[in-house]
């Protein structure tokens, strides 16, 4: 496995959702790429901020400008 498939399959990797032979190859991508080894431990470090965060409540005008960006980013018309 290369740099590339760790960053494919990093979230089923910390999810505990990959093949087991797959998990294998990524574990020994991980035992010589530092690189790899850092976006592992950034990552999880991510989640666990994230999970152990409130929720924000956003003013509605910045709610309504982000839905209305993500529409129009996504191929819709704005409203």
């Amino acid at each position: 496995m290369n740099c590339k498939g760790v960053i494919r399959e990093l979230s089923n990797y910390i999810d505990g959702t990959l093949d087991p032979v797959v998990v294998q190859e990524l574990e020994r991508h991980l035992g010589h790429c530092e690189d790899c080894k850092m976006l592992l431990d950034q990552t999880r470090k991510t989640i666990e901020v994230f999970c152990g965060s409130k929720r924000v409540e956003l003013p509605g005008e910045v709610r309504t400008r982000i839905h209305a960006a993500l529409k129009l980013r996504m191929g819709g018309k704005p409203d």
